[in-house]
């Protein structure tokens, strides 16, 4: 079976769970509040799915999405472009030594779980499932 970004080795440590979901909590609060100084990044509402973080916490990845799910790649820009600030942000937070160094990428899960819904809508699979 081929590796893919869920299973490869033994899974996420308790301490990079615990650490990837306090930066993602983080992440939420700062962009919520709007405290980077982008005004182009503060208009817009961001979702913050989950964090992963690297086994040695020195990178996290977060996954992303624009409210609606509109303007998917301003929102993927706009945050590289504010990576230092967002980056100091969660070390002053978290009061971490060394801030990871963040990644930021698309969620899919939303798409995911939408296209779900509508198979689980088609005429065909209600009948199969009612039945």
């Amino acid at each position: 079976m081929g590796k893919n970004k869920f299973h490869d080795g033994p899974g996420p440590s308790q301490r990079q769970l615990r650490v990837g979901e306090l930066i993602r909590r983080t992440l939420s609060e700062v962009l919520a509040r709007g405290d980077i100084h982008d005004p182009e990044l503060n208009r817009m509402s961001i979702t913050v799915g989950e964090v992963r973080t690297s086994p040695d916490l020195k990178i996290a990845t977060a996954y992303v999405l624009p409210l609606g799910g509109k303007g998917q790649e301003d929102v993927l820009k706009l945050l590289a472009r504010n990576k230092g600030e967002l980056r100091r942000a969660v070390g002053k937070k978290l009061g971490l030594k060394f801030a990871p160094d963040l990644r930021f990428q698309l969620d899919q899960t939303f798409d995911q779980m939408d296209d779900t819904r509508r198979m689980l809508n088609q005429d065909a699979v209600r009948r199969d499932i009612d039945e």
